[in-house]
């Protein structure tokens, strides 16, 4: 095997293992597959200032894949607060088409370097394992959506659906854990759209993409991704159910760590 076809089944391995770690750690999928597909992309030669970029993209593309699955699990549980989801939606979404639009005008390098501090905050809220002390009750209609838009921002310059962000704001208004989660669920398919959209528009004038792209989002990425998480996720989540994850978790926060660093330096 030799090729392209080399490629698609580095992607799928890469699916396989990302289904797996989210599904047992319970980790957002974006935290791991911006990095990996930064050193695939650099492997195979793509063009190197807008490697993050399509990373991205496609990161986000397939989150709206596997978020959809866990939106419909979380709604039959009745988890999600739809009223927060949409009170938040608006605000959500512009916030994202504007990150997108943010990260077109940001090289490769300072990029890194924002989803390198977001995943050392993901780490450390790993390691610790902390759940914040509700202190408060939602704010008003402007509140929410000056928050949904900020996290937006975030979100997309770092190619997440905004788990680890949105889990313990919600904590922090008295909301139910269950429904901090399913509703994290919910609020990450409109960021996770939004997103993938707005790499995808930004990206369709680039002339220097790779073939099979479309914008942003790197086809044979994506097909990987998706096909691989869809396997494992399921497994990973019976694992988590078997085993004690506390230790692995903190072990994989250290690793995930010195992955993002290890890809800041190889993009300097």
């Amino acid at each position: 095997m030799s090729g392209p076809e080399v490629w698609w089944l580095a992607y799928l391995v890469m699916g396989l293992l990302t289904g797996l770690l989210a599904g047992m750690l319970g980790i957002g999928g974006g935290v791991v597959i911006v990095p990996l597909l930064v050193f695939l992309f650099n492997a195979q030669h793509l063009p190197s200032d807008r490697v993050l970029h399509l990373a991205l993209g496609t990161s986000l593309a397939s989150i709206v894949f596997t978020n959809l699955s866990s939106v419909r699990a979380h709604h039959a549980r009745e988890a999600v607060r739809w009223d927060i989801v949409r009170t938040t939606a608006p605000g959500i979404i512009l916030g994202t088409l504007f990150g997108t639009v943010l990260a077109e005008y940001l090289s490769s390098r300072y990029l890194a370097v924002v989803f390198t501090l977001f995943v050392l905050f993901s780490s450390v809220q790993m390691l610790l394992n902390r759940r914040p002390q509700p202190s408060r009750h939602l704010p008003g209609p402007v509140g929410m959506w000056v928050a949904a838009a900020s996290v937006g921002v975030v979100c997309s310059l770092v190619g997440v659906a905004g788990g680890i962000l949105i889990v313990p704001l919600l904590a922090m208004c008295n909301i139910p854990m269950r429904n901090c989660i399913g509703t994290s669920a919910a609020i990450g398919l409109p960021i996770s759209v939004a997103g993938a959209a707005g790499y995808i528009a930004n990206g369709l004038s680039k002339g220097h993409l790779p073939p099979y792209s479309i914008g942003y989002v790197y086809i044979p990425a994506l097909s990987g991704l998706v096909l691989g998480t869809f396997v494992t996720v399921p497994l990973g989540a019976r694992i988590a159910h078997s085993m004690p994850v506390g230790r692995l978790k903190q072990v994989f926060a250290i690793m995930l760590s010195i992955l993002a660093l290890k890809m800041v330096i190889s993009l300097f």
